[in-house]
């Protein structure tokens, strides 16, 4: 038993915490920088103040995870952020395809807790920033509310992902917040007063049908008044959760210090919302519902936007600007609201593509003025405007990493943030972040350290793209559709698509590239031709009874360089094309539509000449089990396949497949790597394809697989005696990490896979192999 006798005042416990870097914010950002750190051999101290990790993602506020996927609405082709984030969405689409939040809220916690250097603070909030002079963080003070405990944290490094710039306010550091001027950088999209220069919070309710009547009275703080929701038609018993997302409020308030009293406005509306469903007469569906879940904090867009180095814009987005310290990058939407949210009488949303992916430069994530703070999260350097689209998570998580291998190189360096950017370090991250499968445009990685570089390659097979044979399955060409294939430099090769016609009629093909290398939005006109079509030309038949016919389009044209085109089928509502129940890495079939949820105006962005963003078409592929390839045939076949791309490019289709694909029968295919001389390996990297074309969201949307058809499932890395070095069973993952506890002397390593189906042949995107 415990006696205290009565004092006049006690102090609370108080804990010394010392690390290399103290990150503030348990969000996806911050969790995935302290993972990237802890991982690179940095003692982390990662404190968040709330009960779990994932911020906006995780089941207090239940947003799914996006980034320049864009839900597959945009023509960012696979472009899922990679590194840690797809780690964890890859295990979270095992585990919980159906998109249940609170299983995403284990993935992240576990993911933390198994990390050795890292020790995670829950429900401990900052409040106090020490400095040992003008520029310098020396420690931070921190509550935790459950444990009645004061933690002392000092480290050489910080980092605030806290989203409302919590560390670096108290610290002095320089910052935003509001809509800069139209003039000031440049920027077209920049909002006028009436639309408002603050994002609002947002909050979600989920529904649950119970199978019985339920009553619902509503709470006095209800909004009594559904009509002062302009879109209140909207609402529906269908959606709920973060197809809410218009849900929103607080864009006039300060949406730091103002949050509480966003949030009472936040629940009035959610309450009132829900009696209009339930009571107003209009839904006799929901007589069964109930409310499951209703948010209690808001998700926040939009609060500080800190100072760096570099200020990314609007310009720098949709120009897709090239700097030399790219270390990560976006593709969402420029994505702003009004900022009177659910009471707008606007859209909730106005949002504006680039034509491709777009770099960020570390000098984003690096404090003007506080020498030792980095910048991570949605408070990273840039306008307003360009924030409209480097807010979304997945982007955020991306760019975090790149902070947690930057923390490592200035310990290692004994440096400051902002020297990083010197050349040699800066190759030195690019290199450290390739390898833990970073994609990072407009940079060429050279890694002298990687003994994969110098190796011979073979292979059991390597795919020529000759054909993909028709299946039983046709698709009307209500809508334009094409494939995305890779050509090498030279003629373009004849193409030949099976096609079901209903009467004599012309067909129209187009061949397209895009002007940029990497980018997918067709914009530079290859050829054309038009096809006259006759059913009466019909010769084949599918096991299904579909009759078709092969159908020449020759494009008389020629490729100067390795690049991906656009093969295209203009719509023709006499024709449906057959599809061909083959998958393969690096290939993929679209059609030019809209996805309504990421483009307002069609399957054509359409943007006001004045505001600076280029008007171009969308080719959007469709998710699975949808998204077949078209059937066809090539002539000569495709032959960018091939086995020594593993030791070369990113990992990840971009201007070429950049991946080693077995022929399609090949059931057992391997793949070797031979060096003229013995060398001593103790690490070898295999990245896989985990599909970086599906957006894997986290919540809500559930998914039809829980290993994306494109992964190696199976595989044996043998040396050149032929024993087994490591085994790979039952992966869903991209990335097969093999540390050798004594490191192997050997002349090859072979890599013995299992294809993923007879539909898949496997592929490999890369291999690299270390002495250390």
């Amino acid at each position: 038993m415990l006696i205290s006798q009565a004092v006049s005042r006690r102090e609370l416990q108080t804990r010394s915490l010392t690390a290399d870097l103290v990150v503030v914010g348990g969000g996806l950002a911050g969790a995935c920088g302290a993972i990237a750190a802890a991982r690179a051999g940095v003692k982390v101290v990662l404190i968040q103040d709330r009960p779990v990790l994932g911020g906006n993602a995780s089941s207090e506020v239940r947003l799914w995870v996006l980034g320049a996927t864009s839900h597959m609405g945009n023509n960012n082709r696979w472009a899922r952020e990679g590194g840690v984030i797809d780690e964890l969405l890859t295990e979270n689409l095992y585990r919980n395809p159906e998109g249940n939040s609170l299983i995403f809220d284990t993935v992240l916690l576990e993911k933390c807790t198994l990390e050795p250097n890292l020790t995670l603070l829950l429900n401990t909030s900052v409040f106090e920033a020490t400095k040992s002079g003008a520029d310098t963080i020396a420690s931070v003070r921190a509550w935790c509310s459950q444990n009645s405990v004061m933690y002392d944290v000092s480290a050489p490094l910080f980092c605030d992902a806290s989203g409302d710039g919590v560390l670096g306010f108290l610290a002095g550091a320089a910052f935003r917040m509001g809509a800069e001027s139209a003039e000031e950088f440049g920027e077209g999209f920049a909002p006028d007063d009436a639309y408002g220069e603050l994002l609002g919070h947002s909050m979600y309710f989920y529904t649950k049908d119970v199978g019985r009547p339920v009553a619902f009275v509503p709470p006095s703080y209800a909004l009594d008044d559904i009509t002062k929701i302009p879109r209140y038609r909207s609402f529906n018993t269908k959606e709920h959760g973060c197809q809410l997302w218009w849900i929103e409020y607080g864009g006039r308030l300060d949406t730091v210090h103002e949050t509480e009293a966003i949030k009472w406005e936040l629940w009035k509306v959610i309450y009132g919302v829900w009696n209009h469903i339930k009571n107003s007469g209009e839904f006799p569906e929901a007589e069964t519902l109930t409310l499951e879940w209703v948010g209690q904090v808001p998700g926040k867009r939009e609060s500080r936007r800190f100072e760096g180095s570099h200020m990314i814009t609007q310009r720098d987005l949709i120009e897709q600007r090239h700097f030399e310290d790219t270390v990560s990058f976006g593709g969402w939407a420029i994505d702003l609201h009004p900022a009177d949210g659910v009471f707008s009488e606007k859209p909730g949303c106005t949002q504006w593509h680039s034509k491709g992916v777009y770099g960020i430069p570390y000098r984003c994530m690096v404090s003007q003025n506080v020498s030792n703070l980095f910048l991570a999260g949605r408070i990273i350097s840039a306008t307003h405007v360009a924030f409209g689209s480097t807010r979304v998570m997945g982007t955020c998580a991306h760019g975090a990493q790149a902070v947690g291998e930057a923390a490592a190189l200035c310990l290692e360096d004994r440096c400051l943030p902002r020297e990083v950017v010197q050349p040699q370090r800066m190759a030195r991250l690019h290199r450290r972040l390739a390898r833990t499968g970073q994609f990072m445009p407009g940079i060429t990685v050279d890694d002298p350290e990687d003994l994969a570089a110098n190796a011979q390659v073979s292979a059991s097979s390597v795919l020529t793209l000759e054909r993909l044979p028709a299946g039983n399955d046709a698709e009307s060409l209500d809508v334009a559709r094409g494939m995305l294939l890779p050509l090498t430099a030279g003629p373009v090769p004849m193409l030949r698509f099976a096609l079901q016609v209903n009467r004599p009629t012309k067909l129209i093909a187009e061949l397209w590239g895009s002007l940029k290398p990497g980018n997918f939005t067709p914009d530079e006109p290859l050829g054309r031709c038009v096809i006259a079509l006759d059913p009466a030309d019909t010769t084949e038949t599918t096991a299904s009874g579909l009759g078709y016919q092969w159908v020449e389009v020759p494009f008389d044209a020629v490729v100067a360089r390795n690049r991906y085109v656009l093969a295209s089928l203009q719509a023709n509502d006499d024709v449906s094309v057959l599809t061909s129940d083959i998958r393969l890495t690096g290939v993929l079939s679209v059609m030019h539509k809209a996805n309504a949820a990421v483009s307002k105006g069609g399957a054509e962005q359409t943007p006001p000449e004045y505001i600076g963003v280029e008007r171009f078409p969308f080719w959007l592929p469709q998710r699975r089990p949808g998204g077949k390839n078209l059937a066809l045939r090539i002539s000569p076949g495709l032959q960018g396949f091939a086995a020594n791309q593993v030791t070369t490019g990113p990992d990840r289709p971009v201007d070429a497949a950049h991946a080693w694909v077995a022929a399609i029968q090949d059931a057992e295919p391997w793949l070797e790597l031979t060096w003229d001389a013995p060398q001593t390996i103790s690490r070898v990297m295999v990245s896989l394809d985990p599909d970086f074309d599906h957006p894997m969201e986290s919540a809500l949307m559930g998914h039809p697989e829980r290993v994306v058809p494109f992964c190696i499932r199976r595989a044996r890395l043998l040396d050149d005696a032929g024993r087994t070095l490591a085994e790979l069973t039952d992966n869903h993952q991209g990335r097969w990490v093999v540390g050798f506890a004594k490191a192997v002397t050997t002349r090859s390593l072979r890599l013995i896979c299992e294809r993923p189906s007879a539909d898949v042949p496997a592929a490999v995107f890369r291999v690299r192999c270390f002495t250390d």
